[in-house]
């Protein structure tokens, strides 16, 4: 072969080491079930130190069980762990790091454990790998964060090994693929035993080892919001973004991130919506959990389809007898999977909304603030403008803004904030936390959610700002300073620049509710299609069941 000397080596280590560890703890096992006594010892056995473990902890969904167990391994058997988890957000995710057991992490979103992680950090208790968006830490599974073990967490398991993960997939099978292909070791706690599943999500082929943990998983309701609390401020906002956006550009498919700004546009739809006869014309087709407050656009006929992340508890009900709107199996429940689901949000959709805790005067954002590192999750998927995107669709043709015979369309990227947060702290500012955090955290670059070149509006109370149609990054900052209010973006704006905000008006740069034919004084609570918890029930006939934490009656 032309001189060149073929290597000599076995090429089924991986599969070799597997085939030793499981051996160590055959004794243990009942074909492939474990009693959950033995977990800790598994654990011990089947762990080596330095290994790349993967554990299952969305932003919903935990692996509590096994999260519990790792935390109780030795220290002096199992060390130095690099952990690989697309959410931190059990306090034992972290105990491990001051325990030794594990060294160094790759994650998405830190959530309720952001100070703790910031503080770690400064401490140097914990190594940061990188902060990733979901897609890009499922990627990195499949080339150079490949597990050497993976622990997960599904519903029910049959005595063979296959898995039904329910309404709440999420990344369950993402991970295990990524370990199973690659010879790593699936370690799976599942709630129940059953003889007949449902469903098979997993085949048992792609599974090591199950346990029945001692209660079930742990799973949020993360995108619930009570109607109660959505102010007329934020139906204000809610309103705008219906006419100035939705309305204007003809946006038929979109994400809605988390909060009671979005909240509030979900259930103006049914009546705001309604009388500007728009129904047909926007908001058809969604990618995001199901949120009760989708219930009644979804009875009222503008939703023709969801496809989720994940579920959302009190949901599964009302999701399975609406079949027609939600993906679901034959046996009912919702097949959520949170992989597709982002590459449907980067890639299928007209518009992302979302909000952030920062923006700086060219428009970049971040929920990475002083003090607390808490990531970004899944919005840098959605939240840009995918230039591999081929499909055109009205929306996004309506984003062209040069006249040129190559000249393609854009995703819509809309920031909708409300100029402070809570504790007066403005959301605007000179520059991003995230550059500090960057120095501290020694990260090769500052964790930036969205950038602002890829923000085509920008909504607060004050207005919108249509940043797509900015000329020049000067146009770009004084269209964000118009709707900034009072912030240090804002109070750049004085008396002498009131020439400049109303030609940025007229040339549609800038638009205020006035200019969207709307009336402060029309923002008001009595607009919203449900106006409670109980009214969203009453909407889903009864199908709806919220947790107990949101039942007033």
């Amino acid at each position: 072969m032309n001189g060149i000397k073929k290597t000599s080596k076995s090429w089924t280590t991986r599969r070799d080491q597997k085939a030793a560890r499981l051996a160590k703890i055959d004794h243990l096992l009942k074909g492939k079930l474990l009693g959950n006594e033995h977990i800790i010892e598994a654990l011990e056995l089947l762990i080596s130190p330095g290994d790349k473990v993967v554990l299952e902890g969305d932003n919903q969904k935990q692996a509590s069980f096994l999260s519990k167990a790792l935390n109780e391994v030795s220290a002096d058997k199992i060390n130095g762990l690099h952990m690989i988890m697309s959410s931190i957000s059990r306090p034992e995710h972290l105990d491990i790091f001051e325990k030794g057991i594990a060294e160094k992490i790759d994650f998405s979103y830190a959530g309720a454990q952001s100070l703790r992680v910031s503080q770690m950090i400064e401490d140097e208790t914990l190594k940061m790998g990188e902060i990733h968006t979901y897609l890009e830490l499922y990627g990195r599974l499949f080339i150079d964060l490949i597990p050497n073990i993976a622990l997960v967490a599904a519903d029910k398991a049959d005595a063979q090994g296959n898995l039904y993960t329910g309404a709440n997939t999420e990344e369950t099978p993402t991970i295990i693929e990524a370990t199973a292909f690659k010879d790593g070791i699936v370690i799976v706690q599942v709630n129940e035993l059953v003889e007949e599943l449902p469903r098979v999500d997993i085949p048992a082929s792609w599974v090591d080892c199950i346990v029945v943990a001692d209660q079930p998983y742990q799973l949020e309701a993360l995108f619930t919001r009570d109607p109660r609390h959505i102010t007329e401020l934020q139906i204000l906002m809610a309103m705008m973004t219906i006419r100035g956006i939705y309305e204007r550009h003809s946006v038929q498919s979109l994400n809605h991130g988390i909060g009671f700004n979005t909240a509030a546009i979900e259930l103006l739809l049914p009546t705001y919506g309604e009388k500007l006869g728009l129904k047909g014309k926007i908001c058809k087709h969604w990618a995001l959990n199901p949120h009760p407050t989708l219930i009644p656009a979804i009875e009222s006929g503008w939703i023709e389809s969801v496809h989720c992340f994940g579920g959302e508890v009190g949901m599964e009900q009302y999701t399975a007898a609406r079949p027609d709107v939600f993906f679901t199996g034959r046996d009912g429940s919702l097949r959520s999977n949170r992989a597709m689901c982002q590459v449907a949000g980067q890639y299928a959709l007209d518009a992302f909304v979302g909000s952030t805790l920062q923006i700086d005067g060219e428009g970049n954002s971040s929920t990475v603030t002083s003090g607390r590192l808490s990531g970004f999750g899944g919005a840098p998927n959605m939240g840009h403008d995918p230039r591999g995107r081929r499909h055109s669709t009205p929306a996004w043709l309506d984003m062209i803004n040069e006249q040129h015979e190559l000249a393609r369309g854009r995703k819509l990227v809309v920031q909708m904030v409300e100029t402070f947060q809570s504790g007066n702290e403005p959301v605007f500012v000179e520059s991003l936390d995230a550059i500090k955090v960057a120095e501290q955290a020694s990260l090769a670059t500052a964790p930036v959610m969205i950038y602002g070149d890829d923000v085509t509006h920008v909504v607060t109370e004050e207005g919108i700002a249509y940043l797509y149609k900015a000329q020049s990054l000067d146009e770009r900052k004084a269209a964000l300073e118009a709707v900034a209010g009072v912030t240090p973006i804002g109070l750049r704006h004085n008396q002498n620049n009131q020439n400049k905000v109303e030609k940025m008006r007229r040339e549609g740069l800038v638009a205020f509710p006035e200019d969207l034919q709307i009336r402060r004084t029309e923002a008001k609570r009595s607009l919203l299609a449900a106006r409670s918890v109980e009214d969203l029930v009453e909407w889903s006939d009864g199908l709806y069941n919220p947790p107990a934490k949101f039942k007033s009656w």
